[in-house]
């Protein structure tokens, strides 16, 4: 389709397109081939295929927040919202919203070893990433649901490992039960942590069953003093 088009239409095509064929396939040339418009009028927009690079991934990670963490904030904080983004990630994947799976998971393997300002950029947008699972999980340990002895770092590795694994999977060996395993994997760890009653409620609880726990045997030994009385 030929015409004048926008910039941001142009880079919702770009990412699809880079997601498929990867950042380093995205080039002036082969954008203008998709899009049937002319270089100049590319280059009007992006000077070089640098710059169309990261303005490709600046765009796609406009997507990925749209679509993980704006739906996660609408929940509680705390448990609710952590379980959420991890709910979010895996249902990204299915929806396909992008076409070659996750954007990030794949740039980041192709990048790795290419210094530069693209891999700078994916770097940085990785770390937010882990970042925003290490947040979630302290605000789940400030909200009392997670053990405050969890490592917010060492669990935000274990769960992004599980969604780039799942991804893996999925895509590359067409194992349609990865997501589903995945999900199973999410929701196991997080309960076994959630299992742990930590803060103020734990206190109270603890003090609970302290008190209790006299009053409760002297019940028992009433009733036994009855059933010798009895016998």
């Amino acid at each position: 389709m030929k015409g004048v088009r926008t910039r941001q239409s142009i880079l919702e095509r770009a990412v699809d397109l880079a997601s498929l064929e990867g950042l380093e396939g995205l080039t002036i040339g082969r954008l203008a081939d998709e899009l049937e418009m002319s270089k100049s009028g590319l280059f009007a927009h992006f000077g070089s295929k640098e710059e169309l690079q990261l303005a490709t991934i600046e765009a796609a990670s406009q997507r990925y927040i749209h679509e993980i963490f704006a739906p996660a904030l609408a929940e509680p904080r705390g448990f609710p919202r952590l379980l959420a983004i991890c709910q979010g990630w895996l249902s990204y994947l299915r929806r396909g919203v992008f076409p070659g799976g996750c954007f990030f998971a794949a740039a980041s393997f192709e990048v790795d070893g290419r210094p530069g300002p693209v891999r700078d950029r994916v770097r940085r947008l990785m770390d937010d990433w882990i970042g925003a699972l290490e947040k979630a999980v302290r605000m789940a340990q400030d909200e009392g649901h997670i053990d405050r002895r969890t490592d917010p770092a060492q669990l935000a590795f274990e769960l992004n490992s599980l969604f780039f694994g799942a991804n893996f999977a999925y895509y590359l060996r067409n194992d349609t039960k990865a997501l589903d395993r995945a999900e199973k994997a999410v929701k196991e760890r997080l309960e076994r942590l959630r299992a742990v009653k930590t803060g103020r409620g734990a206190k109270k609880a603890a003090a609970t069953k302290r008190a209790a726990a006299p009053a409760k045997g002297k019940r028992a030994a009433t009733a036994t003093r009855v059933r010798r009385s009895r016998g």
